[in-house]
């Protein structure tokens, strides 16, 4: 996530500048065909391009629309995390007797969402994070689950035994929570808590539960791939066609024209087609990095730093002084 004023012009210009080189070439070649090899029969009627690229900008303005609630539905998420996280500490503490316990109950919850945060930052096919231009832009900021191995994180956490378990299970955070579950079960069973209190914590692992499974569907099931692709392709189309629907009308402009650009309007169509065709791939490119919110990408929730804020909250609940700083952000990116 960017927690400073936004992006500059010139780091957008650097992220894009592959499309530029593109985009200035596909304006290229038709000038030069039109106005130095004399190929007039190269234009293309302007209401066909000014359609096309109507068309383009409503499934533009769709897939970014969407991909932007697929974002605010992540934060959403995992603020619920943070807020469900507040109060199964203070349950932790003030419903279960022995302190032994409270503390038990609350570093598992800890080692949950620690296990939750790297089952997020798995890498899936349709991800845009291995793209060239993404990847060069992670130079610039540090993924928190690719400093440090889960094995490390959990250790700090869960004692050998049940580390070693929770290892060795196809979905780690589920795990974590079945432990927790069997856990205020023997509490109760041996009169460590009430049964409204033990009802109570159920309800709370119930709502944790909900949570990840919110938080993964947005993870393992992507923008549709059908309407991801025709956006694609509709913005290729338009961005290889506006070059040649701009061509009679820039050539139109000589009979108004003076001085040294008399007999050469034409040329305007790069830079012209270039600005245009640019703002529409930009679009599409800021649409596919906002698409999938947990993968790693600048404009990620800020998972790890909401699992730092839970660590140091659930435990000065318990009277720790020793706590961890929060993150800390680079070049304004907080992961």
């Amino acid at each position: 996530m960017n927690v400073g004023r936004g992006y500059r012009l010139s780091e957008f210009m650097v992220w894009t500048r592959r499309e530029l080189y593109v985009l200035v070439a596909l304006g290229l070649v038709p000038v030069c065909l039109y106005q130095l090899a004399h190929w007039r029969w190269l234009s293309v009627p302007w209401t066909v391009v000014a359609l096309i690229g109507t068309a383009t900008a409503f499934i533009v303005s769709f897939k970014n629309t969407q991909t932007y609630g697929r974002t605010v539905e992540a934060q959403q998420v995992w603020t619920g995390i943070l807020n469900a996280s507040r109060a199964w500490g203070l349950v932790s503490r003030d419903y279960v007797k022995s302190e032994v316990a409270t503390r038990q109950l609350v570093n598992r919850h800890l080692a949950w969402v620690t296990a939750l945060r790297y089952q997020m930052r798995r890498h899936r096919a349709w991800e845009s994070t291995n793209r060239r231009t993404n990847a060069e832009y992670q130079r610039h900021y540090c993924v928190p689950e690719q400093e440090t191995a889960l094995e490390v994180e959990l250790a700090r956490f869960l004692d050998a035994d049940e580390l070693r378990d929770v290892l060795a299970s196809r979905n780690k955070a589920t795990a974590l929570l079945a432990n927790q579950s069997r856990t205020i079960l023997k509490l109760f069973q041996m009169g460590e808590i009430p049964i409204n209190f033990f009802i109570e914590m159920e309800k709370a692992l119930k709502e944790l539960l909900d949570h990840q499974g919110r938080s993964e569907r947005i993870k393992n099931f992507p923008y549709p791939r059908q309407y991801a692709i025709i956006n694609t392709f509709f913005i290729r189309f338009f961005c290889v066609l506006l070059p040649f629907g701009l061509l009679k009308e820039f050539d139109a402009l000589n009979a108004v024209a003076n001085g040294w650009m008399q007999g050469h309007m034409v040329w305007l169509v790069v830079p012209f087609s270039m600005v245009v065709s640019w703002m529409y791939t930009t679009l599409e490119q800021v649409g596919a990095s906002t698409e999938n919110p947990f993968e790693g990408g600048a404009n990620d929730v800020p998972i790890a730093q909401i699992n730092r804020m839970v660590e140091v909250e659930l435990r000065e609940l318990l009277g720790d002084t020793d706590l961890p700083p929060l993150l800390r952000p680079q070049n304004n990116i907080i992961l």
